[in-house]
């Protein structure tokens, strides 16, 4: 009887659904209409959830790596300091190559420096001896397992292995300060080859002007612009000129402007006086001394042999006008007949290299 009353109301509830599902059906009404929101709902809340797990793990892993980078600097200072040192020089190096390519162009282009600011013909000048001096250091770096060899050592002896690119800001000064201590020690071996000629110089007005200028650096007096312009013919015959100076004479020359000696000495000098006659005229092109910076100051007067860390910029100023300009201005008539004297005309030295004020003017 039980069983009979079961089927009879499992026969019964299987009739009515079917009638819904027929009127639902006829009237265009889903079943699942509610389902289906619901589901909507909860797809787009994981999605959220997502989201923003997402958001959470990238800012976690960011804030991971800068802690980390810290740690690394607290735990290994040397080997970051390495990085950070050879990272940015190499930056620095390659962004001086790029121009210095480019200036080479312009170079052949444009015939000359006409249209070179100072700052370019300083970079064209300076790139070839930052080239030959970092090249060992990046070929050997090549060489397997070569960079955990030479890294270290180039940063045991930096000025030795590595380009100005490499070095801190505290190194360059120290550095600029021990080459040009170096390049004073030749100033006497140049004075004592200007000693041995005096007595080859016929006897005349112009060789008593001479030999007061030779006594005012003997007694460690430097000569005025005027004093020097006006032996000037010395330089443009014997016994000064470049035809005429020893080979000794032309490579201390050489290192006291901080090159390095040569077989070509007379034609490595020959060029070394035209970059510094074309770097005073690009200073005169933009406007004279009052318009240098600091540290244009400082590297004009670096080149030239002063050491102006201790100077104002004013008395640079100074220093540079009254020892270099006014000798280019006064021979700028013509160049090509001034060049070779203007290696030795204007180089006028105190003697003692120990002053770190000692001038060496080079016009």
């Amino acid at each position: 009887m039980a069983t009979y009353r079961i089927n009879t109301v499992s026969r019964i509830l299987l009739s009515y659904n079917r009638s819904n599902c027929i009127k639902l059906s006829s009237q265009g009404i889903d079943p699942n209409r509610f389902l289906t929101q619901e589901r909507l709902k909860h797809t787009s809340a994981i999605k959220h959830e997502k989201e923003k797990f997402r958001k959470f793990v990238i800012t976690r892993y960011i804030q991971y790596v800068k802690n980390y980078t810290k740690v690394l600097e607290v735990r290994f200072p040397a080997a970051m300091k390495m990085y950070r040192v050879f990272s940015i020089g190499i930056k620095d190096f390659l962004r001086d190559l790029k121009t210095y390519i480019t200036l080479r162009i312009k170079f052949t282009r444009d015939q000359g420096f006409s249209k070179m600011s100072l700052q370019d013909i300083e970079l064209y000048e300076k790139m070839p001896g930052d080239m030959w001096k970092i090249t060992p250091v990046l070929i050997l770096s090549t060489i397997p397992f070569g960079n955990y060899i030479i890294f270290p050592l180039a940063l045991l002896k930096p000025k030795k292995l590595l380009c100005s690119h490499f070095w801190s800001i505290q190194q360059r000064v120290e550095f600029s300060m021990q080459d040009l201590t170096e390049r004073l020690r030749h100033n006497r071996a140049v004075f004592r080859a200007l000693q041995e000629k005096l007595g080859s110089i016929p006897e005349s007005e112009l060789k008593v002007k001479w030999e007061r200028i030779i006594a005012l650096l003997g007694s460690g007096v430097h000569p005025t612009p005027n004093d020097v312009i006006a032996c000037e013919k010395l330089f443009t015959m014997s016994p000064y000129s470049l035809k005429d100076l020893s080979y000794a004479h032309m490579g201390q020359l050489l290192k006291m402007h901080g090159s390095q000696k040569s077989l070509f000495r007379r034609k490595k000098l020959k060029y070394r006086a035209f970059l510094l006659w074309e770097m005073d005229k690009a200073i005169i092109r933009e406007g004279g001394v009052d318009v240098l910076g600091s540290e244009s100051l400082r590297n004009a007067c670096h080149i030239r042999g002063l050491n102006g860390s201790h100077l104002s910029n004013q008395n640079m100023r100074d220093w540079l006008q009254q020892c270099h300009l006014d000798l280019f201005q006064h021979n700028s008539g013509d160049l090509s007949e001034k060049q070779n004297a203007s290696t030795e005309i204007g180089k006028q030295w105190r003697i003692d290299a120990k002053d770190d004020r000692t001038l060496m003017d080079v016009g």
